[in-house]
């Protein structure tokens, strides 16, 4: 968003509105997924997805992975989420944790078609395919394709 007269200073901390500066979220730091049996979760998101394991605190019931910089906590306590994970080639990703043992609820499908680019690009496709964790928390691939 560009306001005119707020100099790239402010613009790189939050929006500014007649004097006053907005606070503005740039990206998540981290997701909680509930984990019914820690141990096998933390080697799903670890053997099977890839994922950087940080640290596993049990008591509680809590362990954390690195996602490109974004937090995954895995919790014994929390609730059940839908997690999508952009890639570049979904067929290729979802190949590769086939390949990893991963079993899908759904293939890789077309889910949209931005005619009019609410989320990218016009004429874009928006394509998932939907696979589940140890704890039936739901996972999707995402990407989007030129039609």
């Amino acid at each position: 968003m560009d306001i005119a007269g707020v100099d790239d200073k402010v613009k790189l901390i939050g929006h500014q509105i007649r004097g006053v500066t907005l606070m503005r979220l740039n990206r998540i730091h981290q997701l909680a997924v509930y984990a019914r049996e820690l141990d096998d979760a933390i080697e799903f998101y670890r053997d099977k997805l890839g994922a950087t394991f940080i640290a596993k605190f049990d008591p509680p019931g809590l362990a954390f992975f690195d996602f490109s910089g974004t937090r995954l906590l895995l919790e014994k306590t929390g609730p059940k989420v839908t997690l999508y994970f952009r890639v570049d080639d979904i067929e290729a990703a979802h190949a590769e944790l086939l390949e990893r043992g991963v079993k899908f609820i759904q293939g890789p499908h077309l889910i949209f078609r931005d005619e009019t680019g609410t989320f990218g690009d016009a004429g874009e496709e928006e394509w998932m395919a939907f696979f589940q964790d140890p704890s039936e928390n739901t996972l999707a691939l995402a990407t989007r394709k030129k039609a």
